[in-house]
């Protein structure tokens, strides 16, 4: 497993982290002992960086993590993200609220001080509030947190995010089906000395290769139920593309795939090879899929041809759905 640093004087963590998402809930019927193999397997593989959210499965997401913690000597960096417990308004934005906030976050991971905190998705509006930034800033100072950062949905929310005095980190969707961060944000993120989290890298499961037309979710897998848009940003679901125009995506795509890869590890490799971002976090509910996602990290950078030839299957298929929304 290869490292690179978080943000400019941060710490050194795994290129390819796992996120806690689907381990907490709205991902279909989860197992805590599998979910717990899951971590476990990960960590074997070399991973040090696991991302999680205050909300994901109501802080069990977080216990699940605090217990992994408990149990494994490594040296391991954990992020986590607040703001989406109550509605997303300015006026729930205060010191006390966020206090309050991670507090029950330390509770939950047990520990003294989280590594790092992200802004979960509040849009480009907690940009403008400097109340914000002089919370958390206060947080960091009194040792609850050691660092703080933004979940985005958006470019556009992302390179505003640079501008927030404070910020460490960027989290982002980029992945095959979302290539536009390349464009412009990574090079700024890089020049800032800010850090670029990769989430949704197999674009909710679609660039594993594993589903067809006739695949089918759980009703509380929000696979199922957020495909418009309905619980949350669709661009979480799928990356924001037609599961059909998905799947056309995908056949093309593992035409590229070098016989030595899965189409997973394929997928990770591809963003592995911009070296702005500093790691990946896509999730796990079993211990095979875990040592096979960090597995991506062997593998040597795909060639210009490849990366080419990814390039124009976005372009044909992919682009009109997502580019200019995201």
């Amino acid at each position: 497993m290869h490292t690179r640093r978080l943000y400019q004087g941060g710490p050194e963590v795994s290129e390819i982290g796992f996120g806690a998402w689907a381990i907490g809930g709205s991902w279909g019927e989860v197992d805590d002992d599998e979910s717990m193999a899951a971590l476990h397997a990960a960590v074997d593989a070399g991973v040090t960086f696991v991302d999680t959210a205050d909300v994901y499965g109501d802080g069990h997401s977080e216990q699940l993590v605090g217990r992994l913690l408990r149990e494994r000597d490594e040296d391991l960096v954990v992020a986590t993200k607040a703001g989406r417990r109550a509605e997303v308004d300015p006026a729930n934005w205060t010191a006390d609220t966020f206090a309050a906030w991670l507090d029950r976050s330390r509770r939950n991971l047990d520990v003294e001080t989280i590594d790092l905190v992200q802004l979960h998705c509040l849009g480009e509006e907690v940009y403008r509030t400097p109340e914000v930034w002089a919370a958390l800033d206060g947080l960091r100072s009194r040792g609850v947190v050691r660092a703080w950062g933004v979940s985005v949905e958006t470019v556009d929310e992302a390179m505003a995010a640079l501008d927030a005095p404070g910020v460490r980190t960027v989290q982002i969707i980029f992945n095959l089906f979302r290539t536009k961060p390349a464009e412009e944000f990574l090079d700024a993120a890089r020049r800032a000395g800010v850090g670029v989290i990769v989430r949704v890298p197999l674009a909710s499961g679609l660039l594993t290769g594993k589903f067809d037309a006739d695949s089918s979710f759980a009703s509380d897998d929000h696979r199922n139920f957020n495909r418009d848009g309905q619980a949350f940003d669709v661009g979480e679901t799928f990356a924001g593309v037609d599961f059909d125009t998905g799947l056309a995506a995908v056949q093309r795509l593992e035409e590229l795939v070098p016989e030595t890869m899965s189409m997973a590890q394929f997928a990770l490799r591809w963003i592995l090879d911009h070296d702005a971002v500093s790691t990946v976090i896509p999730g796990a509910r079993t211990p095979r899929q875990a040592a096979d996602n960090a597995a991506a990290s062997d593998f040597a950078p795909l060639g210009s041809d490849i990366h080419r030839a990814a390039r124009e299957v976005y372009d044909d298929l992919v682009r009109p759905q997502v580019h200019d929304r995201w």
